[in-house]
């Protein structure tokens, strides 16, 4: 069912920090309160490149955006979140940098740990039970003819293929830019990030999009109970 709601397992940061201060002012939108946040202070014409980041809230993906598959509601989905977030560490994470991810500009760890890929792992293999099955269309906007035959394997059995040992932890900061804009973005959103802090990963949110709304955050569950 196409319609249906769609959920996401992320890490979004706690409300009111420095770092979801700053990336809701690059993004424009709050994915906690559903509202519009100002840009920063001279790049108003971020609103020109964050088109797409901006539907999803300034996030890390875990478990990507899915529909709950037959016989399961979004209780149950809070449910499991909140039994794995309780048995489950933060984990720290150590400083971000802003750097080109591809074609995107992004928040990347200077050095991930190995226990952040395998808290990704977990999620992922955890909340696959709520995981309908795509639909063609859905396999189609992955655009799977770009992936490579491991990416495509990922994406048929796992419904994303930036999984295991593809994944990396990023929060996204623009669309997809024209290699002549990533450089000049990529600095531009380094000076507005300045040093920042060390991260944590202490919290695991479950988010819902209806139709082609932006996602929301239903709830930010604390890691280790």
């Amino acid at each position: 069912m196409t319609g249906a709601p769609r959920y996401a397992l992320y890490f979004t940061p706690k409300p009111g920090s420095d770092l979801a201060r700053f990336g809701n002012a690059v993004l424009g939108y709050d994915n906690h309160t559903g509202a519009e946040v100002p840009r920063p202070e001279g790049m108003a014409d971020l609103a020109d490149v964050t088109d797409s980041p901006r539907r999803y809230g300034f996030h890390a993906t875990l478990k990507a955006p899915m529909r709950l598959a037959p016989g399961l509601a979004e209780a149950d989905l809070l449910a499991a979140a909140e039994t794995l977030a309780a048995d489950h560490p933060p984990v720290p994470v150590g400083l971000l940098r802003v750097a080109t991810l591809g074609a995107f500009t992004a928040l990347v760890p200077d050095a991930a740990p190995p226990e952040l890929g395998l808290f990704a792992a977990e999620c992922v293999a955890a909340f696959e039970p709520f995981r309908a099955f795509l639909t063609e269309a859905e396999v189609a906007r992955r655009r799977p003819e770009r992936l490579s035959p491991r990416g495509r394997a990922l994406l048929a059995a796992w419904g994303y293929p930036h999984v295991f040992e593809e994944f990396r932890f990023h929060m996204t900061l623009s669309d997809a830019l024209p290699e002549e804009a990533r450089a000049p973005w990529r600095e531009r959103l380094a000076a507005a990030y300045g040093a920042g802090a060390p991260l944590v990963l202490d919290a695991l949110s479950v988010l819902r999009q209806d139709g082609a709304a932006p996602f929301r955050v239903l709830r930010r569950i604390p890691l280790g109970g």
